[in-house]
This record gives structure tokens, sequence and C-alpha cells, in this order.
């Protein structure tokens, strides 16, 4: 293993799209997830969120998306015997460069931590993003949130809004791809745009 990349990483595929950053709460129950997040515990190692691309997240083991990002629990509960509630919080991205499936059914693979996205501070033409974006957190308190806020920042802004909007999943999973903050959170402006959003300016 070295610093670019991890050599035996578990993978958690999900019908969603982690970003860096971001905070994800996780109910555990198959065994093989539960024996991960055990193993993730105690050597305060992290796993890999992906989205599928085909399958399911219960049961045979689903293809994940080639580009995912590390998880690590931040928070963990097990309130009912065999079920375990964690936060996971999302740190790099990755690429998958080799997969393959233990007989328990757990995804494991090895994969190149890619690149932090260039970032900017929100440009003026943006700044309706950051309104909308502050608008959805004022509404729903009940929304994990990454602290403190960085209202400034494009990565940020455009992670925490691709996270909270009903976007495709398709897209979400492209915008965690792109490299650069600013294209970013210029290509959700134009969707919140296609979706008929009102927001002030």
């Amino acid at each position: 293993m070295s610093a670019t990349r991890l050599d035996d990483l578990a993978l958690f595929p999900l019908q969603t799209v982690l970003f860096p950053g971001g905070l994800l709460p996780l109910r555990l129950f198959e065994q093989r997830y539960l024996e991960m997040a055990k193993i993730c515990l105690r050597e305060e190692q992290p796993f890999g969120v992906c989205r599928i691309r085909e399958g399911h997240e219960v049961g045979t083991p689903a293809m994940p998306e080639d580009v995912g990002c590390l998880a690590r629990i931040a928070r963990w509960d097990m309130a009912q015997l065999g079920v375990l509630n964690v936060l996971a919080r999302g740190e790099r991205r990755f690429r998958i460069l080799e997969r393959r499936v233990e007989p328990s059914g757990l995804a494991r693979a090895c994969v190149e931590l890619l690149a932090e996205e260039r970032d900017a501070a929100v440009p003026d033409d943006l700044q309706s993003c950051v309104k909308f974006l502050r608008a959805i957190v004022e509404q729903a308190d009940a929304v994990p949130l990454e602290q403190p806020a960085r209202y400034e920042s494009c990565v940020w802004v455009s992670a925490r809004l691709a996270e909270r909007l009903p976007l495709p999943l398709e897209l979400k999973q492209a915008l965690l791809e792109t490299d650069d903050g600013a294209q970013r959170l210029a290509r959700l402006a134009a969707a919140l745009a296609k979706l008929g959003a009102r927001f002030a300016r």
C-alpha cells in the first residue's frame, strides 16, 4: 500500500453517491457488512462506498461504478441486536483497479486514490447556489452536515448540493467524477434551472 493506492479495500455498493466531506447514515444487518464494520472499527480502516451500476444492495454482490469515495465510521450504535447503525464520513475519491468477491459475498478491491478536486471561491454568478443550499439546510436540520460549513468553497458547496438535490444517480455519479469544483457547481446550477427550481439570485 502506498499513499496513492489501497490494495485491499472493502467495498459497500449502494444506491447512492457519497462525496468527500459527506455524512452518510447506514443501517447494517447483513453479516458481510457487520464483519466489515467490525474490522474497520478495530483497525481504524476506511471502506469504499460505490454507486451500484448493476444489481441490488441486498443479496448477490452488485457491480459497482469504477469511481467511489472512501468512508470512515464516525459514530455507531447497536440499539437492536444484529443491526448496526453507523454514520460514515466521506474522505478521498478513488478508482477501482481490480475487484474480487470473497466467499462471504463481500467485495474487495485494489484502488488508486484520485487527486483532490480543484477548488476556488464561489463566483458571483453562482452565489444563488449558496443561497439555495443554505435554504435546504435550514429547512431540513435533521440532515447531517459536515462542520464547519464552507459556503465559500466551490468544492464543498457543490458536493453538499449534489448530495441533497433529487437528481438522477447517473448525474450524481458524473458530478463525483468531476475534478473541478467550479465546473461541478456550474453543472449543478444548470441542473437546477432545468428542474425548474426557483431561488433568489
